[in-house]
Formats: C-alpha cells, structure tokens, sequence
C-alpha cells in the first residue's frame, strides 16, 4: 500500500507540474525598416603614356600612342575610353605648334571596370609630324606635350 501511495503522490505532482508549464501567447504583427548609403564612387584615376616617341621630321611616319590608366581609388570605376590631345608645342627654334603635327584617332577604347589597384592599357592614335610646304626650322628641338582625358 505503501507504493500505491507513492505512485499516487507522484502521479498528482506531476498533474500539477504540467498544469504550471501551459503557455500563452498574443498574436500580433510587427514591421520595420533600414538604410544603406552608396559610396560617392571617388574618382582617382592616373593616365600615364608609356610610347616614348623616336625624335618627329618632316615626313616621317607616324607614330602609335599607347599607355595605362590606374584606379588609385578604393572603389572600381568603369573607363569608357581616353582621350588624348595636343595641349601645347614649346621650344624649338621659332614659330612651331599644332598645326605642325596631325594627331589621329585620338580617342583609344577601354571599355572596362577597372578594380580598385588595377590597370587597364590603351593603345591607337597616333602623331606625326606633318611635312609642310613652307621652311619648318622653327620647330627644330620643339617639345609637343600631350593632354589625357578619360570618361
């Protein structure tokens, strides 16, 4: 008798355990909302021609352009071409400038998303110097600087 009593008192503690752990709840709905910022994408693009042209004369042939553009950011940017023209001939021996040279197919192709660190090189126009009719002593030791722009 002793153990159906036993049996007895645990069966009632554990009705009254179980009744002690039901659970309740309240449905409800809930919502929100977060942000991002996009980076302003800096801009730190360096143009550096690598032709290292043999000295221009009336004429002779012309010759190629090419160099490398690098993203020094440190987010991609995407280099659609660059472009390259004659911002200025000094030096010489007298009256010299641009009208001596012929630049052509001065906008070079790139076409690509260039990593931030990375490179891409451009390659296509070209410079001559141009073989006029008229005395061309004045440009004798004249320096033609080149400009590059990239978009």
């Amino acid at each position: 008798m002793r153990n159906k009593k036993k049996i007895m008192v645990a069966a009632a503690a554990v009705v009254v355990i179980g009744a002690g752990s039901a659970f309740a709840y309240w449905s409800t709905t809930g919502s929100g909302s977060g942000t991002g910022t996009t980076s302003a994408g800096a801009s730190n693009l360096a143009i550096a021609q690598t032709t290292v042209f043999d000295a221009f004369y009336p004429g002779d042939s012309a010759q190629t352009i090419s160099g490398t553009v690098t993203n020094n950011a440190t987010n991609s940017a995407y280099v659609n071409n660059v472009t390259v023209s004659i911002s200025s001939v000094t030096g010489g021996a007298g009256s010299c400038d641009a009208t001596d040279y012929t630049l052509a197919s001065p906008v070079m192709a790139i076409g690509s998303d260039i990593v931030a660190g990375g490179s891409s090189t451009f390659t296509g126009a070209t410079l001559k110097f141009n073989n006029k009719a008229s005395n061309q002593d004045g440009c004798k030791g004249a320096t033609v600087h080149l400009a590059y722009a990239s978009n």
